[in-house]
């Protein structure tokens, strides 16, 4: 089939519009009908149905969705394959999730760039289910995430046994008001527990989706929040934070997913980067080590 028969159908999907997705396109909307049309000669059954509001899906259509998607991703995945740079042999596609991006992924960047110089690097950015359907459907290798769900023909290794320590920028108070409290959204585990210890800190002055912005918020407006104990290491260190005595840790594991049949002379570099790259800084050094044989996988506590 087609691929673009695909792009158009999802473009549809999404906007709801057959004008719309003919601007998105940059194509006619007759050229858009008439792709719709083919895909539903191809597939016996109509997508959508037109009315004055637009173009719905009809069941068929609602079906289709998750198969659309797929097609253009291993296209994608595909194409950059296929399209390896001058000088290497593969590309790695490695996706991490919002909150825990930072600064796993620069380090893993730079260990690769010395250790694995053959393979092209790909990053990206997103949420855990997303990744994950990507890594089941190859369009990834890795996926660095927080309490993965287990998945057929997914292998789940823990990377980080990290915890989420309260810091605060004067030490002279002991714990924060609601108003100069920043909370960081860890994840509904978090949430949960955070919940249950800090009722009174249901409903603060700032609440930061992404945890660098929270942090950065923190250093430079005051105030106490939750914090992922490695990356304010340094902040401790030089006096900028301060562990607010008494509160409790939180665990943050974070796990590596990769298919259980993936390439390991493409997956198994890729983990080998970002074992290292989770060590603390002291004991990492500056030469990279060889790839390890793959580690055995390890079932998380729990999932999401």
């Amino acid at each position: 089939m087609d691929i673009t028969l695909a792009l158009t159908f999802l473009e549809i999907a999404r906007s709801r519009s057959f004008l719309h997705a003919a601007e998105r396109l940059h194509v006619t909307p007759t050229t858009v009908s008439a792709r719709v049309r083919t895909l539903e000669s191809l597939l016996g059954r109509p997508l959508f149905t037109r009315n004055k509001a637009g173009a719905a899906l009809t069941p068929a259509g609602e079906q289709f969705v998750p198969h659309a998607s797929l097609l253009v991703q291993v296209w994608e995945r595909a194409r950059q394959q296929v399209a390896v740079p001058e000088g290497r042999r593969a590309v790695l596609s490695v996706g991490c999730e919002v909150s825990l991006w930072d600064p796993l992924l620069l380090d893993w960047l730079l260990w690769m760039r010395s250790a694995a110089p053959h393979l092209a690097a790909r990053t990206e950015v997103g949420g855990a289910a997303e990744l994950l359907d990507k890594v089941a459907a190859g369009v990834l290798d890795i996926a660095i995430v927080y309490a993965p769900r287990q998945r057929p023909g997914l292998r789940v290794e823990l990377l980080i046994e990290e915890k989420l320590v309260m810091v605060t920028t004067s030490p002279q108070r002991a714990f924060p008001r609601p108003g100069e409290y920043v909370y960081v959204d860890w994840g509904p585990d978090f949430a949960l527990q955070h919940g249950m210890v800090f009722a009174e800190l249901s409903n603060p002055g700032v609440t930061a989706g992404l945890g660098p912005l929270g942090r950065e918020y923190l250093l430079a407006a005051g105030g106490a929040g939750y914090f992922r104990q490695d990356v304010v290491r340094d902040d401790l260190q030089a006096g900028r934070l301060y562990r607010v005595k008494g509160a409790p840790e939180f665990l943050y594991p974070a796990y590596a997913v990769y298919a259980a049949e993936g390439d390991a002379a493409i997956v198994e570099p890729g983990l080998a980067g970002f074992r290292q790259a989770v060590r603390p800084k002291a004991a990492s050094g500056l030469t990279p080590p060889a790839p390890t044989a793959p580690r055995p996988a390890r079932r998380p506590a729990g999932g999401r």
